[in-house]
């Protein structure tokens, strides 16, 4: 009983934190977005992402399973680009400007869920959720958490698509963030792959991968993810006024969560749980970044 009134309690306060934190995030701003049934379009999104994620959890809740986690967070992303380009275009047609964002959203949203889902279907589980699945109400907490993820990196996109007003030309913001787009997106497939590639191979399996752009930092792919979500916030810029400039923080939220939440921490703990007593894997944690390449490597 004490265990459930814990879990029941910590569910209670994550997924009041995440309402909380989506209701401000729409109030500041959708001040500019076009409505639907008197609500404002940036709203619904949120409703949109928190509501599959919720739908999603009964099923995998009674399944005790995670298999589907990510491919539901990948549907999100798409649901919420098709929404928000639709609901945007009951004022005026959707602008290039909208049309590009919303693709390379698309692009990213369709391999990262794919890989990701062909991923655990040939591990058959995600770490991650080896405790959190066993209990219904703690499993709540990964879904919820997972709508706050898609709303706040897709917040930039959500208004761009939604915006009433006329959107301006494209120009050299926008040509900076599809360069940082091109180049983030390149970095996290080739470095997804080298990694499948290296796992692949039997004699590699219980090590760590270490060539590549591995050798260059420990996780080139969450750098890749870091820098596309930055160029996505590029297009931002010349069309974001007032409050609509906290769309921003999309980026500086996925910078957060990757290095301080829920990626690095995590994959850096299981690292030094599994090699942390061998001195090649030390040596190679010695002269490899984390995150950021070093411009000459360590030898």
């Amino acid at each position: 009983m004490n265990s459930t009134r814990r879990d029941l309690r910590l569910t209670t306060i994550v997924v009041s934190t995440v309402v909380t934190i989506l209701f401000l995030m729409v109030g500041a701003v959708g001040k500019n977005s076009v409505t639907l049934s008197e609500y404002s379009a940036v709203l619904w999104c949120a409703v949109i992402c928190l509501g599959i994620q919720w739908l999603a959890w009964v099923p995998a809740s009674i399944a005790k399973t995670e298999r589907y986690y990510d491919l539901t967070g990948g549907l999100t992303y798409l649901a919420v680009v098709s929404f928000s380009l639709w609901v945007g275009s009951q004022s005026e047609s959707p602008s290039l400007r909208e049309w590009v964002v919303s693709l390379l959203v698309v692009i990213w949203a369709l391999r990262l869920s794919s890989f990701l889902y062909l991923r655990i279907q040939r591990t058959g589980k995600d770490g991650r959720f080896d405790q959190l699945k066993t209990s219904p109400i703690r499993f709540l907490v990964p879904w919820t958490i997972q709508g706050l993820w898609v709303f706040l990196t897709m917040i930039v996109v959500i208004v761009i698509n939604s915006q009433a007003n006329p959107a301006p030309a494209l120009g050299i913001w926008d040509a900076m963030g599809m360069s940082l787009w091109l180049l983030g997106f390149v970095i996290e497939v080739t470095a997804d792959n080298q990694k499948t590639a290296f796992n692949a191979e039997s004699n590699n399996q219980g090590k760590w991968i270490d060539r590549g752009l591995w050798s260059y930092c420990r996780h080139p792919n969450y750098l890749g993810e870091i820098l596309l979500w930055t160029g996505i916030a590029c297009f931002g810029v010349p069309c974001f006024t007032g409050l609509e400039r906290l769309a921003w923080i999309s980026p500086l939220f996925v910078y957060v969560l990757l290095t301080k939440i829920s990626g690095i921490p995590i994959l850096e703990r299981r690292a030094l749980e599994k090699w942390g007593d061998e001195l090649e894997f030390q040596n190679y944690r010695e002269r490899t970044p984390a995150l950021l390449p070093r411009l000459v490597r360590k030898t």
